[in-house]
């Protein structure tokens, strides 16, 4: 066994690992980064890259289909190849991550493939070879899918995220077990490529965490579209025969050709050696600080430090960390103004607080809603959507927001921009905004808070 002497050891090169390592063996510091499988992390292989090449391609079939109501007659006839191959060719590199591996390289760290894991502090082992490092571990492990405890299950040859974004042709039918962003985004986009799409949803309705105005928002689109969504049930039992799968909910079953799960994921904590530096194995997350500590000479981020699983917050985190290893100044974390979005049609976008956490959280609430199609540019392209603003009106703030409906999430940048910065709503009122775009509607929901 050998044992080699660093600065710093990354364990797992998602996005954020990825980031910290690269930063650091660019400032100069002696950096060995470890990953077991693809260097990228889940988001361009078998998440955020390809699942918007796929809803990407069904908007335009969307669109297409669409053209009656605008400008003329339209046959659109859709082909998954052109969606498989550019998955392969372009986001995957077919899932070789050579070209991410030779950009870490290049910046100066040491690449080891393996499965890394602390045996002290300070200290990882990869296969047969021991790493000390002077500075310290970062981890960034990441997640995977999980699957509910549901009878019959595990003994089927059901599908995650890791392989429906891999298929080379689309099924006839599809269940998908799971209402949130990815099962909603996956089911939208086969069912626009013509699979008969059933979501199956535990909670009383699909995009549970967003405004329960969202949620009906895409669940009404999803009837329209066709997709039969199931919410508030029971699932028993799910077995597969015959090359078809058999969903046994309470009062009815469902038959599909192919099944999605995508009900949760769960952290990459249990083989790490997290024992060996006084930390708990069987956590659900990592708890740091605001500058990443997870303890002395040991930093985290990314999904496993419980913030979102969202590859803007693992990059945000990075950033944080870097400076803390180099003993920068700079801001530490702070989540108040986290954006995310669903890439639904229409597209959710979300930051701060729903109403219902602010009232939770005591604060005095204004709300402010108006309907996209009630303005100027959401008439002129028929489009289904919402603001919602939530107020602090206490302070005059806002503390969250919602943009749902055509660029959702491109709306949601002055919105997160006015929870961080705490900008008073008197002043967002006083602005200017252009006419006719669909941000324009933020102003009508303003007013509603009066």
């Amino acid at each position: 066994m050998a044992t080699n002497s660093c600065d710093v050891v990354v364990i797992g090169l998602g996005p954020g690992g990825e980031a910290v390592a690269t930063e650091l063996a660019k400032a100069g510091l002696s950096v060995v980064a470890v990953d077991e499988r693809l260097v990228g992390g889940e988001c361009p292989y078998f998440g955020c890259i390809p699942s918007k090449m796929i809803i990407r391609a069904s908007d335009v079939l969307e669109e297409g289909r669409r053209i009656p109501e605008f400008a003329g007659e339209s046959d659109v006839r859709p082909d998954w190849s052109e969606v498989a191959d550019r998955i392969r060719d372009e986001a995957t590199d077919d899932w070789n991550d050579q070209v991410a591996v030779d950009r870490l390289v290049d910046a100066g760290a040491t690449f080891v493939r393996g499965h890394g894991r602390i045996i002290g502090p300070r200290t990882v082992q990869v296969g047969d070879d021991t790493y000390e490092a002077s500075k310290g571990v970062v981890l960034n492990p990441g997640t995977s899918p999980s699957a509910p405890p549901i009878d019959g299950l595990a003994d089927t040859p059901y599908w995650t995220n890791r392989e429906i974004l891999r298929v080379e042709s689309v099924p006839g039918s599809l269940a998908v077990i799971g209402g949130g962003p990815i099962g909603a985004e996956l089911a939208q986009g086969m069912s626009r490529f013509g699979v008969r799409v059933t979501v199956i949803e535990v909670g009383e309705r699909i995009l549970g965490p967003e405004e329960p105005e969202s949620s009906k928002l895409v669940a009404d689109v999803f009837a329209h579209e066709g997709i039969q969504v199931l919410t508030g049930v029971t699932i028993s039992s799910v077995s597969y025969d015959d090359g078809r799968f058999r969903i046994v909910l309470d009062g009815q079953e469902i038959d599909a050709e192919k099944l999605l799960v995508a009900a949760g994921r769960r952290a990459n904590l249990t083989d790490l050696g997290l024992e060996t530096v006084g930390l708990d194995p069987a956590a659900h997350s990592l708890e740091v600080d605001e500058r990443m500590r997870a303890g002395e000479g040991l930093w985290a981020l990314g999904d496993v430090v419980g913030h979102g699983a969202f590859t803007h917050v693992s990059m945000y985190q990075s950033a944080i960390l870097v400076r803390d290893i180099l003993g920068q100044d700079g801001p530490t974390a702070d989540y108040r103004a986290l954006p995310h979005v669903t890439f639904t049609d229409p597209e959710v976008g979300s930051v701060g607080m729903t109403e219902k956490q602010a009232r939770d959280a005591g604060l005095n609430v204004r709300v402010g809603l108006t309907d996209l199609a009630s303005s100027t540019r959401g008439w002129i392209a028929k489009g289904q959507g919402l603001i919602k603003l939530v107020e602090d009106a206490d302070r005059g703030v806002l503390v969250g927001a919602t943009a749902a409906g055509p660029s959702g999430g491109e709306i949601l940048g002055m919105l997160t921009t006015a929870v961080h910065a705490e900008v008073p709503t008197d002043t967002l009122k006083s602005m200017i905004y252009a006419y006719p775009t669909f941000h324009r509607a933020v102003e009508s929901a303003l007013k509603d808070l009066s």
